[in-house]
C-alpha cells in the first residue's frame, strides 16, 4: 500500500475513533440527564460527564510525551461543547404572558381553588333573543392558551344571543402557573366548578371542546359539580378515563396530517436545551417536574411550529392545502410539561363510566367527520352518557371544526345554538347509541 494510503488510513481511523469517543460522550451525559432527572439545569449530568471524560484522557495520554499527551482531550472537549448547549437557557426563565388582546379585554379571576386564571367575556350581540344562561367555554390544549380562531368563533356565539365567558386553563395563556404536582384532571374539573360559582349567574351552559371536552364530561359525572351545569356541548373528547385511554380503535376520515406543508416559524426543538427536554420527557424518560427546565422556561420556550403536524391532523384531507393560520405568534401559548402532566393523571384515572351513567345534565355531543380523535373516545362517553339527547356529526370538517374555511364556523353555531335553545336539531341525530356499532363497523 503506497504511504499517502496508509497515512490517509490511520487518519481516518483516528477521526472515527475521536467521533467514537464524542459519540459515546454524549450518550453518557444524556444518560446521566435522564438518571438525575436534568438535576440543576443539567449541571449535574455534565460535570459528571466532563470529570470522566478527563479522567479517561489522562489514562489515555499517560504514555504519551509533550504535546501528544493532549490529543486525547479533543473528543472531551467537542463533546463538552455540545452538550453544554443543553444546559444553558436561551429564553426567559420566569413567566412571559402574552400580551393583551386588542379586541377583548383580559380580566384575572382568582377562584376558591387557588387557580388564578385569565377570563374573556363576550356578551350578547346583534339583533336575535338572548339566552337567559351564561355560555362558559372550555379550550382544548389541555394547558394552553385560547387561540384567535377561538376567539373569533366566541364573538359568533356571542351575536346569536349567547352571554360568553371563557378561561385559559390555570398554566395556559395568560393565567398563572401552578406548582407541577398541581396540574390533575380533577384540578381543572374542580376549577371549571369554582369558575361558574365565582360567574354568581347560576348554572351555566358549558361548549368543552377536545381536552375542555374530557373536562367536561368528567364533571358531569360528579354530582357536586354537575350541579352547577344547565347544559352540556361535548364537542370532538378525548378520552375520558383511565379504561378509555387504553382503546385501541380508529380514527375519522382521513385528515391532512402527513398532506400539509409544513409548519413555518422558529421551533424550540430546533435548539438542543429544548429538543432534549421535550423529546426525554415525551418518552417518558423526564419527569414534568425535571430539573433540566422550569416549567415558566418551557412554556416561554414552546412555539406553534413545535406542534408540527398535530394542527394539520385537525383538518380534513381536501383542506391540506388552505389550512388557515389559527393563532398569532404573539397569542401562541402551550405548556408542554403541564399538559403531559394532566394527561397522565387521565390515563392513571380509574373509570368514570358507572357515575356518567347516573348524568342527569341535558347533553349533546359534536362529532367531526375527519376527526383526528379515536371514534371509540366519543361512542363511550355517547353509550354511559343516558343524558346525551342528540349527537351532531359535522361532516367536512376534522377535529377542529369551527375552523374559518367556508361556512363551518356558522354551521356550528346554528348546531350549538339550536341545542341550547331547545330548537331542532339543524342535522340528523347520528349515530345514535343503537347505531354505535354499525357507526365503527362502517369506519365513519
Amino acid at each position: 500500500m503506497p504511504p499517502l494510503a496508509i497515512r490517509l488510513a490511520r487518519v481516518t481511523a483516528r477521526l472515527l475513533l475521536a467521533l467514537t469517543a464524542v459519540a459515546t460522550l454524549t450518550v453518557v451525559f444524556l444518560a446521566l440527564i435522564v438518571l438525575t432527572d436534568g438535576a440543576r439545569s443539567g449541571s449535574i449530568a455534565w460535570l459528571t460527564t466532563l470529570g470522566v471524560a478527563c479522567a479517561a484522557a489522562l489514562w489515555l495520554g499517560r504514555s504519551r510525551t509533550g504535546a501528544a499527551r493532549l490529543v486525547p482531550f479533543l473528543p472531551v472537549v467537542v463533546a463538552a461543547a455540545l452538550t453544554a448547549s443543553v444546559c444553558v437557557p436561551s429564553v426567559p426563565t420566569t413567566r412571559r404572558h402574552p400580551p393583551a388582546l386588542p379586541f377583548v379585554a383580559t380580566q384575572h379571576w382568582s377562584l376558591n381553588t387557588g387557580s388564578r386564571v385569565a377570563v374573556y367575556h363576550y356578551p350578547p350581540a346583534g339583533q336575535g333573543s338572548r339566552h337567559p344562561v351564561p355560555l362558559v367555554y372550555l379550550h382544548g390544549g389541555p394547558v394552553r392558551g385560547i387561540s384567535v380562531l377561538d376567539h373569533r368563533f366566541l364573538q359568533l356565539l356571542a351575536r346569536q344571543g349567547h352571554d360568553v365567558y371563557a378561561y385559559e386553563q390555570a398554566g395556559g395563556g395568560r393565567s398563572d402557573l401552578l406548582p407541577m404536582d398541581q396540574y390533575t384532571i380533577s384540578r381543572s374539573v374542580r376549577d371549571l366548578d369554582a369558575f361558574i360559582q365565582r360567574l354568581d349567574k347560576g348554572k351555566a351552559d358549558v361548549l368543552g371542546f377536545s381536552a375542555g371536552a374530557v373536562v367536561l364530561t368528567r364533571a358531569l359525572a360528579e354530582p357536586w359539580a354537575a350541579t352547577r351545569l344547565h347544559q352540556a356541548v361535548i364537542a370532538e373528547p378525548g378520552p375520558m378515563d383511565g379504561p378509555t385511554s387504553r382503546i385501541t380503535g380508529h380514527k375519522g376520515r382521513p385528515s391532512a396530517r402527513g398532506l400539509a406543508p409544513s409548519a413555518n416559524g422558529p421551533r424550540s426543538t430546533h435548539i438542543p436545551r429544548y429538543a432534549v427536554a421535550f423529546g426525554l420527557m415525551r418518552l417518558g424518560l423526564l419527569t414534568t417536574d425535571t430539573g433540566l427546565i422550569g416549567q415558566a422556561e418551557g412554556d416561554n420556550a414552546f412555539t406553534a411550529a413545535d406542534l408540527g403536524s398535530d394542527t394539520a391532523s385537525a383538518y380534513c384531507a381536501r383542506d391540506a392545502d388552505r389550512i388557515p393560520s389559527e393563532d398569532t405568534p404573539q397569542n401562541f401559548s402551550f405548556s408542554p410539561a403541564a399538559s403531559l402532566r394532566v394527561q397522565q393523571t387521565v390515563k392513571d384515572s380509574p373509570s368514570i363510566a358507572p357515575r356518567l351513567r347516573r348524568s342527569k345534565t341535558p347533553a349533546m355531543l359534536m362529532i367531526a367527520e375527519c376527526s383526528s380523535q379515536l371514534r371509540q373516545w366519543a361512542t363511550t362517553i355517547l353509550a354511559n352518557d343516558p343524558a346525551i339527547q342528540r349527537t351532531q356529526y359535522m361532516s367536512g370538517v376534522g377535529h377542529r371544526m369551527w375552523n374559518g374555511l367556508d361556512d363551518n364556523n356558522d354551521r356550528a353555531v346554528a348546531v350549538i345554538t339550536a341545542f341550547l335553545r331547545g330548537e331542532p336539531a339543524p342535522l340528523p341525530d347520528h349515530p345514535t347509541r343503537e347505531e354505535i356499532p354499525a357507526f365503527l363497523r362502517d369506519r365513519e
